[in-house]
């Protein structure tokens, strides 16, 4: 059984959410995979199939706000959402709302209604008693429309007749259609209905039929939710519990006698509705139509929400909202996200959507009004508020906590303040960056394989791709978010992380084990970038300038390739070379080591994507070297041509001849292909990139999964853009960072 109490997950990186997400029951393992491949985001061709003139996919952060339970069931919210505090706000009033039984919804009949005005009506008393008379045949024409609708247990369930008076005098009759649309939005099956009823109701009024149209004012379609909070568990350091509840209360009461509090009140609980609208693929402009006209509806604008105290002095809360939604239609199939969104809320019908949907936005109000009557909106939201700025001034990684805790310390949570805060840190830079440690990824544009039997790679790097920071601590623990790592170290194991920590502290003869690693890494595990070297160049030299162990780059090249062999078996020794270094270069190794470096006047213009698969180097090496056993020859043939590709490569990039280099780097994905390490997700991302504009693409690495390099001048945000639609991860060397 699923449960939503998801602890510290806001503390996590994106793949630890996930992996949290999928060890909780709310993700299966290809949901999961494809969060962490980015493949989230509406294509843009399937989004110019549903609209007109699109140039583009705008997108929003989607997030999920754990601990909800709704009438007993544990679920998380997807939220679809750029405003800082609301995530933050719904985690926090469901996990306190959890200990008093979490919310209770109700959600009885769920009608759409569908609207005929007939002007031109001379007697509208006769007119009505007529359309009175004729009700069961229109009941049964109605629902002979979508006679599939009646068939799935929806359809017209009764008919209303409202006689209206406009600002001119002239009567107006309008015939109300309640549909039952099932678990469909049902806007166009509505409207169709009205569209076909619309001559014969003109007809036996003896008027015009002058609109035909459903009605957003869903209020056949209510919703109501509730939920206890225990006086004691609301009080903060400086308020008791009773303060907190009295305060709530009150701000209840002022926005049912104010409209303009009403507004911002309503405002506040459309937050959460409308970021679950959107990311279950509902019309939340609907929604919000139909929620702010029911708050009027009583001739006064209305609060949506009641807040008052039981008599055991605990604050009660309640929702009474209309709410038409759907978890089937159209729309929803052609959207992925969409239908990802509602598969990960685990709702099994429009009804259960609706009734969470309340409960969020009963959550939502009581999150804001709690901040009003403690401690201000303003101080919920200053943290968040920094996040966004700090990442709007460009921060990286490894400075980013700092900027953050520093901006709201300053008081002056501004642009011009985290520019300020962020430039102060980045001129410490190289020493303050080396002490903490860092290193580089790689990309391989010619030699895979083939550098393993004593051939030349030519490679290049990804700077900083990799940083650590230490800090002191009772025990040896590794926290990587990006890796979905937050655990202590076993150095007694010989798999991942923990044996290469293991290799480290015994190749640098540190017993000391009382240290904290935090490793920020914009390089994917498994995706032939050189990941595991670079962790291990980067945790080496954090320990070499925390412990002042004076090892030169050569020691932390020979530690991190011991690491290597740990990790992949019979690896070349160009990874940790290129994590070390940091710059690009021809390596072979073929007994002894032979590097090259090359002087670059301008950044190639490279462009990595990531597949949806990771290839496991040692794997890759292990079959081509069955496969070579075979066919010796025709191997060592194969990684001759390699070898020659990889020295005339060094010249063209030496002369940034890019049009050339890919010409070659075509050949060389063709000769990878041949010795069996390409997959059909690595030829169709090749396919697309040359298709966008590139002018050659190859896998990199081991191959098997993996990634893909293209070279793309002139076109670099074209086949960035073709890739993100296409839903992979890309990682440019100029022009961008990693997205």
């Amino acid at each position: 059984m699923s449960d939503s109490r998801i602890k510290g997950l806001h503390r996590l990186g994106v793949g630890a959410r996930i992996d949290a997400l999928q060890a909780a029951g709310f993700l299966d393992a290809a949901g999961a995979a494809r969060l962490k491949a980015g493949r989230l985001t509406l294509a843009a061709a399937t989004a110019d199939r549903m609209i007109e003139n699109v140039v583009g996919v705008f997108g929003l952060p989607f997030a999920v706000a754990p601990n909800f339970s709704v009438n007993g069931r544990d679920c998380v919210v997807p939220l679809v959402v750029e405003e800082p505090s609301i995530v933050a706000g719904l985690a926090a009033a469901a996990l306190l709302a959890r200990g008093t039984g979490g919310f209770e919804a109700d959600v009885g009949a769920s009608l759409l209604t569908g609207q005929v005005h007939i002007a031109d009506v001379n007697d509208v008393d006769q007119a009505a008693a007529a359309l009175e008379a004729a009700k069961p045949s229109l009941l049964t024409r109605a629902n002979n429309v979508h006679p599939r609708l009646v068939e799935r247990g929806g359809g017209v369930r009764d008919i209303e007749i409202r006689q209206l008076r406009l600002a001119d005098g002239a009567a107006l009759l309008t015939v109300h259609l309640y549909v039952d649309t099932c678990d469909a939005m049902g806007a166009n099956l509505v409207n169709t209905i009205c569209e076909a009823l619309a001559p014969e109701i003109a007809a036996i009024c003896g008027g015009r039929a002058a609109l035909a149209i459903l009605s957003n004012l869903a209020d056949r379609a209510l919703v109501t939710a509730r939920v206890r909070y225990a006086a004691a568990a609301l009080a903060t350091r400086g308020m008791d519990g009773a303060r907190v509840c009295d305060g709530i209360v009150l701000a209840s009461e002022i926005a049912r006698a104010d409209p303009y509090r009403a507004a911002t009140h309503n405002k506040g609980i459309m937050n959460g509705i409308d970021a679950l609208a959107i990311a279950t693929g509902n019309d939340w402009r609907a929604i919000e139509a139909g929620a702010h006209a029911y708050a009027a509806s009583s001739g006064d604008y209305l609060p949506l929400t009641r807040w008052y105290r039981d008599e055991a002095g605990d604050l009660l809360g309640e929702i009474g909202i209309p709410l038409k939604v759907a978890t089937v239609g159209g729309t929803l199939e052609m959207n992925s996200a969409a239908s990802f969104g509602i598969a990960l809320t685990g709702v099994t019908s429009a009804a259960e959507l609706a009734g969470l949907m309340a409960a969020v936005g009963l959550a939502q109000n009581f999150a804001a009004l709690r901040a009003l009557a403690t401690s201000g909106i303003q101080a919920g939201h200053m943290k968040l508020h920094a996040r966004s700025l700090a990442a709007a001034v460009g921060t990286p990684d490894a400075l980013f906590d700092d900027v953050v805790r520093a901006l709201v310390e300053s008081g002056e949570v501004k642009r011009w303040k985290a520019e300020q805060l962020l430039s102060a840190r980045l001129e410490q830079t190289d020493a303050d960056i080396e002490a903490h440690g860092s290193a580089a990824g790689k990309i391989i544009l010619f030699g895979e394989h083939a550098v393993v039997y004593g051939r030349r790679a030519l490679a290049v790097p990804i700077p900083n791709a990799v940083s650590v920071r230490l800090e002191r601590a009772e025990s040896l623990s590794l926290a990587m978010p990006d890796w979905a790592l937050d655990r202590a170290i076993a150095l007694d194991s010989d798999n991942g992380v923990d044996a290469l920590l293991a290799v480290i502290l015994r190749e640098m003869g540190i017993t000391d084990t009382g240290f904290r690693i935090h490793v920020r890494s914009m390089l994917p595990r498994a995706m032939g970038l050189g990941s595991s070297a670079a962790v291990a160049v980067a945790i080496a030299r954090a320990f070499n300038r925390f412990l002042d162990l004076g090892q030169e780059d050569e020691r932390i090249n020979e530690i991190a390739f011991a690491c290597e062999r740990i990790a992949h078996g019979t690896p070349s020794g160009i990874d940790n070379t290129l994590a070390t270094y940091a710059a690009p270069m021809l390596f072979r190794n073929d007994g002894g080591l032979e590097i090259e470096r090359i002087e670059l006047e301008t950044q190639p213009p490279l462009l990595v994507a990531c597949s949806g698969a990771g290839g496991l180097t040692s794997e890759q090496v292990a079959g081509v070297r069955a496969r070579r056993a075979l066919a010796p020859r025709h191997f060592d043939a194969l990684f001759d041509e390699m070898d020659a590709l990889s020295v005339v490569g060094a010249g063209l990039l030496r002369t940034a001849d890019y049009a050339q280099l890919g010409e070659l780097m075509n050949i060389a994905h063709g000769l990878l292909n041949a010795i069996g390490v390409s997959t059909p997700e690595l030829e169709t991302m090749v396919t697309l990139a040359r298709e966008a504009g590139a002018a050659g693409a190859k896998l990199t690495g081991a191959g098997g999964g993996g990634s893909i390099v293209a070279i793309c001048p002139g076109s670099l945000d074209s086949v960035r853009s073709a890739m993100q639609d296409a839903g992979f991860r890309t990682v440019a060397l100029s022009g961008a960072g990693s997205h």
